[in-house]
């Protein structure tokens, strides 16, 4: 079943789902955030990943943390064709009956920005990890301490078998931007 904001509020404010948590929908004069009707538009942070050095093949079995450059801006150029690493204000903790989905604001696919779908797993915790890519052909602003995505939270009938902290997700807990990563057994 799809959440309300009402169900969003109170996880906030009892249950830490989310920190810093914005009771309100914020809309004047930048790209919403805050608590919506069914979901919660969360912030993007100011400091972010880019691929950086010459051309080369990113591939989830290599990537490395050296093939991109940590920044820290107010306002975030990403040219065209090209993408960055993000990370949300906001830090989760999933319960574990409840998936999250990210999903990028309308305000920016109408600029060429896209954010991918991301989900936020059954007891998953930390800072979102976001891909932002600039489809368009020309070079695109994105504003952090403004909405990059909307949060939905849909919760099961059952538990999983398995949660993210069960599996011992490799994405548990992360605070920073983090790159791809393949687990290793």
């Amino acid at each position: 079943m799809l959440k309300s904001s009402r169900w969003i509020k109170e996880q906030a404010e009892k249950h830490r789902l989310l920190e810093p948590f914005v009771a309100t929908s914020v809309r004047s004069g930048v790209v919403s955030y805050g608590l919506g009707p069914y979901g919660y538009d969360l912030r993007l942070d100011r400091t972010y990943r880019r691929p950086s050095g010459p051309p080369t093949l990113i591939d989830p079995h290599q990537a490395d943390a050296l093939h991109f450059e940590t920044r820290s801006e107010d306002v975030i150029v990403i040219p065209p064709g090209h993408f960055i690493l993000g990370r949300s204000m906001e830090y989760f903790r999933m319960p574990k009956k409840i998936l999250g989905l990210a999903f990028g604001k309308s305000t920016y696919a109408r600029c060429g920005v896209l954010v991918n779908v991301t989900p936020l797993e059954p007891e998953w915790t930390g800072f979102l990890t976001i891909s932002i890519a600039n489809c368009g052909a020309w070079p695109a602003a994105v504003h952090p301490g403004q909405g990059i995505a909307q949060v939905i939270f849909i919760e099961s009938s059952d538990p999983p078998l398995r949660s993210y902290k069960d599996l011992n997700g490799k994405y548990d807990g992360q605070d920073e931007v983090t790159v791809a990563r393949i687990q290793q057994r």
